[in-house]
Order: structure tokens, then C-alpha cells, then sequence
């Protein structure tokens, strides 16, 4: 493995901002400090560029197995190390879903010879495989995902006993997608009692509503607070379901965390009318006050983590009409630039965007050797120049899905260099692909 020294970066690293070189060696950071040397070291200046410990994005789809034809995981974990994504955590609703122990290895044992970044699989949980979930391993497994609203195959679970066996039992984190179903199916009943089949997207935010996703958080946090379950709730997009988290007990003793997505941050109910089906997730973009509601959850320490839910469809699939059109859309490559433009606008310091992308990730999942910007840690790094602005298009992409919600955007800062342990995986938009990402594992 190649000995890399990064010289003068400014690094973002646990609430500050300091100038100094950083050797990488083996794979780790070896040395932080002033005026390092090494003679067998590829150098790299970094003067006027910020180095922030790489992104771990605990919510992603890749597809694969099973939808291969939208993405998968070689090219999406591309796409995530170009945007300055190191590591990942991926989601069981593939084809077949992931609900048993051998289901799951398969996805581990594809990623180990495709995946250019770092990588975790949650095991899945349905209404009847309890003793699948109860065999996962807690210190090479991120979590276990329960769809609390509706979702892909046999992954909704809404049997209320099943909950209870899950929330008393877990063996490890239990990362939960939370919207009440029967809100939802009320609420599109009344919808097409009104309009018949010609529901529109402005509908979406009303039809998976606000109330929908309080009603399902709420329920979940209930059950954590029983059964004292360590849950994970994701994509809060709500300003009322900030009100269900706490940000007086330190990260590292919290029983009961959440993560915010970039693209309920950057859009709201407003940007349906340029957007479309492009910014159709479940849950759905929501009002100007839930989006200013989740950035100040965010910045106030209710909401713990930043990730993308990065979940790509084909463009014939997305420009459906909306009641035909799939939710979700493809993020990792544009998730941190988004993030850097929010800092440039002055909405988010970068020692948060740190915080929330990578130190708080390594802490809610106890993630190790990873996350921070220190000596004898894994060299998870990605070095971004806020002066060098570009606009997103289908050209410059490396989706599968070949499209972007953000198409058509500028960000000022770009992402110049990524760092997967300890590998030069992207530079300047090229790659190096002879070096396969590891797997994450966990001190628990």
C-alpha cells in the first residue's frame, strides 16, 4: 500500500480547525504535526484545502442483489467516494430482501470484491424471522432495519408482538424507518376519493403526512423506552418529531438517536413544482418550517447524524406518473458538496458538518478506528477545495441510474481527494479501482 504525505490541509477535526500535514502509512494515519517528512511518501499539497474525516453514510440502497438494472454496489460505492462518502451502511430491502444470515453474507462477500468503499449491511427484520434477526453477529453487523411503514417484499412490520420481540430481544442497534401506515392509507383514500387517479406530487407531503411520521417515531421511542432498546430513528423530517429527542445526555450514553438526510435539509414542499418525481422520497420532502425545523435539530444536537438515504430508480421509472413513480433517489455523490454549499451560505459550520457526518457515526454505532481524524486510526479522508465550483450534470455523474435530483445545480466547493483506508481511491475525478474497501467493524 502506497505512503502518502498530505501537506499543509487545513483539518476539520473534533470542533476545530488546525493547519498541519498528516502521513498516512499501512493504510492508517500515521503522523499529525508541523513539517513532517517522508522520504518514500507521494506528497499531496493541501494548502487553502480542508481535510475532514471521510463521510459514513449510515443509510444507503445499491440495489444489489436483485435490481441490478438501477445500480449497484461497485458503481454506487463510486459515486459515494467521489462525493468524499468512505463508508457505508446498507439497507436489507434488496432482491431477495435480506432476512436471513446467509442472505446477508451473500452482500458481504459481493462487497468485499467490488466495494471501493468501506461497507456494512444491516440484517433485515419482517413479521416472522425473529430467530434470523436474534443470530446477528454485534461486532461485524452495523444494525438490524425494521420498515415501520410501508416498504419493498415482505418488510413491513406492523405486528405488534413481532415489535415487542424485536425492541426486548435485539442483540444490536435497531435502526427504524418510521410512518404509520394506516395514516398513510387513510389519508390516500380520502385523496382519491377527491381526485380518483390523478394524484399529483404536490399530494405526496400530504398523503405520507407529518402526523404520519410523529405517529410512527413516537411509537418507536415508546418501545425503545421499555424495553431500553438502543434505537436508531432515520430521516427525521419533521420539526415535531424533534421534540420526541434529547440533547442533554451525552452521544456516547444515548439509548435513543436520529439522523437527519441531506435532501430534506436542501429541498421543501415548494420544490415539487420544478422537481417533481425527482424529489419523491418516502418520507416526503415536507413544509419550509420541517426543513428549517430538521436543520435546527441538527445544529442543536436532537438530531444526531447526517446521511442520504441515497436509494436510485431508473429515469424511465422516476418520470412515471406520480402514484407510478418509485420514492427515492440517488444522493451519495452530492451529499457533502450539498453540505459544504449550506456551510458557504453560512447554515452549518464545517466542525459540524464533521461532527455530524463522520465523529457522531463512529459513536452511535461504536464504529472502530474510524470516524475522527487521528494517529493510529484508519486514513478515512477527504480533502475539498471551497473555491472550485462546478454544476452538477448527467455528464459528470457516476450513478448508474445516470441522473441527479440536483442536476442543473452549481456548488461553490468540490470534493478534490478521497481517502479509504488509506488507499487514494479518487482523485480529481479519477479512480483506483484495484483497491477494495473494508469491512467495518464494531467494539461492542
Amino acid at each position: 500500500m502506497n505512503t502518502y504525505l498530505i501537506k499543509a490541509a487545513t483539518i476539520v477535526n473534533e470542533g476545530q480547525k488546525i493547519v498541519a500535514d498528516v502521513l498516512i502509512k499501512d493504510g492508517l494515519i500515521a503522523k499529525i504535526g508541523q513539517n513532517l517528512s517522508a522520504p518514500d511518501a507521494q506528497e499531496i499539497n493541501a494548502e487553502g484545502q480542508y481535510l475532514l474525516p471521510g463521510m459514513i453514510d449510515d443509510q444507503v440502497h445499491f440495489r444489489e442483489p436483485g435490481l441490478t438494472h438501477k445500480a449497484d454496489i461497485f458503481t454506487e460505492s463510486m459515486a459515494a467516494v467521489a462525493g468524499g462518502i468512505t463508508s457505508f451502511m446498507e439497507m436489507p430491502n434488496t432482491v431477495p430482501n435480506t432476512l436471513t444470515q446467509d442472505l446477508l453474507a451473500d452482500k458481504y462477500e459481493i462487497a468485499s470484491q467490488t466495494s471501493l468503499a468501506n461497507y456494512s449491511f444491516y440484517m433485515g427484520a419482517s413479521n416472522d424471522n425473529i430467530d434470523e434477526v436474534l443470530k446477528t453477529d454485534p461486532k461485524n453487523v452495523c444494525g438490524i432495519k425494521v420498515f415501520m411503514g410501508s416498504s419493498t417484499g415482505n418488510m413491513l412490520v406492523d405486528n405488534e408482538k413481532t415489535l415487542e420481540n424485536i425492541f426486548s430481544k435485539a442483540p444490536i442497534l435497531v435502526a427504524t424507518h418510521c410512518e404509520d401506515e394506516a395514516t398513510i392509507r387513510e389519508n390516500l383514500a380520502k385523496f382519491k376519493a377527491e381526485y380518483g387517479e390523478d394524484l399529483t406530487i404536490d399530494m405526496h407531503p400530504l398523503i405520507r403526512s407529518a402526523e404520519a411520521c410523529y405517529k410512527s417515531s413516537s411509537l418507536a421511542v415508546e418501545l425503545a423506552k421499555t424495553y431500553q432498546t438502543r434505537l436508531h430513528i432515520l430521516h427525521i423530517s419533521t420539526a415535531k418529531e424533534i421534540t420526541l429527542f434529547d440533547n442533554i445526555t451525552a452521544l456516547k450514553d444515548k439509548k435513543i438517536t436520529a439522523e437527519a438526510c441531506v435532501h430534506h435539509l436542501w429541498f421543501n414542499d415548494k420544490d415539487y413544482a420544478s422537481k417533481g418525481n425527482f424529489i419523491k422520497w418516502n418520507p416526503a420532502v415536507k413544509t419550509e418550517d420541517d426543513q428549517k425545523g430538521v436543520l435546527k435539530g441538527i445544529l442543536e444536537d436532537y438530531i444526531d447524524v447526517i446521511a442520504t438515504d441515497h436509494a436510485p430508480h431508473t429515469l424511465a421509472e422516476k418520470q412515471q406518473p406520480y402514484a407510478q413513480a418509485p420514492s427515492g433517489g440517488p444522493l451519495v455523490q452530492h451529499a457533502l458538496p450539498a453540505l459544504l454549499e449550506m456551510h458557504l451560505q453560512g447554515k452549518i459550520s464545517l466542525e459540524k458538518i464533521a461532527e455530524k457526518t463522520a465523529h457522531n457515526l463512529a459513536i452511535c454505532f461504536d464504529i472502530e478506528k474510524r470516524g475522527f481524524i487521528r494517529e493510529g486510526y484508519w486514513a478515512d479522508l477527504v480533502l475539498v477545495d471551497l473555491k472550485d465550483s462546478w454544476t452538477v450534470t448527467k455528464l459528470n455523474n457516476f450513478y448508474k441510474c445516470g441522473w441527479s435530483p440536483f442536476d442543473g445545480d452549481t456548488f461553490q466547493a468540490s470534493i478534490t481527494h478521497t481517502f479509504v483506508s488509506g488507499n487514494l481511491a479518487y482523485q480529481n475525478g479519477k479512480f483506483t479501482t484495484d483497491q477494495i474497501g473494508k469491512r467495518l467493524t464494531f467494539a461492542r
